[in-house]
């Protein structure tokens, strides 16, 4: 299939994976997106990968640049981090090209507000999947995959063509 799939990716243990597909038919652009809940496991991770580059399309990614935060645990940021270097290389071992966008960056550019020190971690998770659903009404979005929807809305409007690979 000729086109371009664009992939967002939120590393966090309660992540997720979501691409757009975006191909020409008819004539006409069409936009297809997708969205799942991080595998369960590291192989399975690296099937959905290999699964999307059989799709031969040009393949453009956007990881959130993520680190840890005062206050968690160091069994917690290690694991983090673990799985973030995790997918970094999986990504790479994959030839799938990649761009690290901090939460705020990403935020911004699509117009979601800023958390606010009084806002819980929550209610502005939830701010974020009701404007994934608003965009996508079609698809089920989850606290674990509104932030990689969004991230992969994201990288598709930085990125109106990419290189085939």
């Amino acid at each position: 299939m000729v086109g371009n799939l664009f992939i967002g990716i939120d590393p966090g243990q309660s992540g997720g994976i979501s691409w757009v597909e975006r191909t020409i038919q008819n004539g006409r652009q069409v936009n297809f997106i997708y969205a799942e809940k991080m595998p369960a496991t590291e192989h399975d991770v690296d099937i959905l990968f290999k699964n999307l580059r059989a799709k031969g399309m040009a393949i453009k990614c956007i990881i959130e640049n993520v680190h840890s935060f005062p206050g968690q645990g160091v069994a917690s940021s290690f694991k983090f981090g673990r799985n973030y270097g995790f997918l970094r290389g999986l990504l790479v071992a994959n030839r799938i090209s990649f761009d690290q966008v901090s939460p705020q960056k990403w935020q911004k550019q699509l117009g979601l507000q800023k958390k606010s020190k009084e806002e819980t971690k929550t209610f502005h998770k939830n701010n974020i999947k009701a404007k994934a659903q608003q965009l996508y009404p079609q698809l089920k979005v989850t606290l674990a995959t509104a932030d990689a929807i969004m991230l992969a809305t994201y990288c598709s409007t930085q990125n109106n063509a990419v290189e085939a690979l």
